[in-house]
């Protein structure tokens, strides 16, 4: 894909016009004209898609910034613009913006963008080959060639994230997951280095190690680093992510139909890691960043972990297990455990974690909760309103460590059906003793029918977050 500025737009065009005021300097001809002042009758709000012959026109309300619901509905104007250029067969379009709205350009751009996504690998290609967008020309007087190939970078790493998580399970093993996540850092410019089994096993990780067992693929733990010179923090913030690559609930089968369908999607939180730090690197963040990815499978072969089990973890704390469909709180304990080496300023976890969250919220926004100050919440539920990864911040409350307690271990891995979501971010916390923010993030994760640019399956949730979180900071 190109997206460059452009002085000269093409023949296609997507024109960003001004809902109000006047359009005879618009430059465009008189039956255009004719047409526009017809549609600016509608009563449709903030942003609407006409189409006319080689043109697309999206209609901006107001003179203000564009705010966050706007600059949703945008990307979204922009992600039918990418559809509808397939079925015109263009494979380049001019954005064009009248309005000076620079955020109102890029949201447009960045969702044209989403709509070239397709993962199609496995398909037999067609006998002709169709006819895609790949050049996307920009003209604005308030963006510069830097931000373009910033949202580039973005839209790249989101892809990348996407891809992990929509690979079939027989090809993407922890090791292959571990390899992945080499190869995007030497693409990229960060550091990757992958533990072994024996390496794990000398670590005491016993989550992971647990529930490897049932497998017959070894486990691995990758480190990723971003440490560019001169960072603007003393301490690491560190990015941790689920890597199960699939998860059949071990011994505790997933029974419900469907429920095994789409479990491939059981790392994406580890896929969101490796995306964000792809993008910080590439864009060259000032922040120390590191990343770190438990990885394994969840299968009930060989010598399972079963319920009954009493498990030692990283930290040396024993963990009772009363289902094993419960396992990704273990491996990301572990983890959680082992970032304390780094005496980090921040930590946030993101884990298609709980069955609870999707029941609590659905596929609309990521769960949330932890032990962070408030305003570590508030910045990140911003930061998510404004690229479209809305956060619910759930109750910590002391009383959901009661349902923890067990008889025979320091804690047992689960707390019973009521407040699921929180009482495994309250395992979790058992494991920190930081600043620590948990994402649940089993609803927008992976989707079964699309939601307006996010189409169907992964939708690479978390990486944009993460990357316009960290960068805000900087």
């Amino acid at each position: 894909m190109k997206i460059n500025m452009t002085q000269n737009p093409g023949n296609h065009r997507v024109v960003i016009i001004p809902g109000t005021e006047e359009l005879s300097n618009l430059g465009l001809s008189d039956d255009e004209l004719t047409y526009l002042k017809g549609k600016l009758t509608d009563t449709t709000p903030l942003a609407s898609v006409h189409r006319n012959t080689h043109m697309l026109f999206v209609r901006l309300a107001g003179t203000t910034p564009p705010d966050d619901p706007t600059l949703e509905k945008l990307r979204n104007d922009g992600h039918a613009i990418c559809k509808k250029t397939e079925e015109e067969k263009w494979n380049a379009i001019s954005v064009i913006d009248f309005c000076n709205h620079p955020e109102a350009t890029l949201a447009l751009t960045e969702g044209i963008l989403w709509g070239t996504y397709r993962f199609d690998k496995y398909k037999t290609p067609p006998k002709e080959a169709p006819v895609l967008l790949n050049t996307i020309l920009v003209k604005s007087g308030n963006i510069d060639q830097a931000k373009l190939e910033e949202l580039l970078a973005i839209h790249e790493s989101v892809s990348l994230a996407r891809d992990l998580v929509n690979e079939i399970p027989a090809h993407l093993t922890a090791q292959q997951l571990a390899d992945e996540a080499a190869q995007a850092a030497q693409r990229y410019g960060f550091v990757c280095k992958t533990l072994d089994k024996q390496e794990i096993d000398i670590l005491g990780m016993g989550g992971l190690l647990a529930v490897n067992r049932g497998s017959v693929n070894p486990p691995t733990f990758s480190i990723l680093e971003w440490r560019p010179e001169n960072p603007i923090n003393e301490h690491p913030i560190i990015l941790v992510g689920k890597g199960i690559v699939y998860d059949t609930g071990g011994i505790n089968l997933k029974t419900m139909p469907g429920s095994l369908d789409d479990m491939k999607c059981d790392m994406g939180g580890a896929a969101a890691v490796i995306g964000a730090m792809c993008a910080i690197s590439r864009n060259r963040l000032p922040v120390q960043v590191i990343g770190l990815i438990p990885a394994t499978d969840n299968r009930p072969g060989f010598n399972a972990y079963v319920p009954g089990d009493v498990l030692t973890m990283h930290n040396g704390a024993t963990v009772e297990v009363m289902n094993t469909d419960a396992e990704g709180r273990l491996i990301l304990a572990d983890a959680l455990s082992f970032a304390k080496q780094y005496n980090p300023q921040l930590v946030i976890d993101l884990a298609t974690l709980t069955g609870s969250a999707v029941m609590a919220i659905g596929a609309y926004g990521t769960v949330c909760m932890g032990t962070a100050d408030d305003d570590t919440f508030t910045h990140l539920e911003q930061t998510g309103m404004r690229v479209g990864e809305r956060l619910a911040r759930f109750p910590f409350w002391e009383d959901y460590d009661e349902l923890l307690k067990s008889e025979v271990a320091d804690m047992k891995n689960i707390g019973g059906r009521e407040a699921g979501a929180i009482t495994a971010g309250k395992f979790l916390a058992r494991f920190t003793d930081y600043p620590w923010v948990h994402l649940d993030i089993a609803g927008p994760a992976f989707l079964n029918k699309p939601m307006g640019y996010r189409s169907t399956g992964a939708t690479g949730v978390g990486v944009r977050l993460l990357y316009a979180f960290l960068k805000s900071k900087s």
